[in-house]
């Protein structure tokens, strides 16, 4: 996909015929609606997320030896942006945080891939 694909065309406001400018907002409005429309076909498809907090590399031996308490080390450094991945992709970073006593992630940049 590339960055042109995804744009929605916009009103040319400088037309005879333009919108004033307080229809504008409900142009966008009813822009988003029909895409969010178009869209509703794959609400329901499954994906897989996964947020990575960062990798280790080790033996089956020491795996084995692993128990509770066990500290292991991370190839990331506190504050560190995680990688997040759907249906094994990056798509986007983001950090850890803390939402009514349970874990989240926040997306801070989103990823964008170059298709072949």
């Amino acid at each position: 996909m590339s960055d042109t694909d995804a744009q929605v065309p916009l009103p040319d406001l400088n037309s005879a015929d333009a919108p004033p400018l307080d229809d504008v907002a409900y142009l966008e409005d009813e822009q988003a609606s029909r895409i969010a429309a178009d869209l509703e076909a794959v609400f329901d498809v499954p994906v897989q997320v996964s947020a990575v907090l960062g990798r280790s590399k080790m033996d089956v031996g020491e795996l084995l030896k692993l128990g509770p308490g066990t500290v292991l080390e991370l190839d990331r450094r506190v504050g560190e942006a995680i990688d997040i991945y759907v249906n094994n992709r990056l798509v986007a970073r983001g950090e850890v945080v803390l939402v009514e006593d349970k874990l989240g992630v926040t997306m801070t940049e989103i990823i964008k891939a170059e298709r072949a």
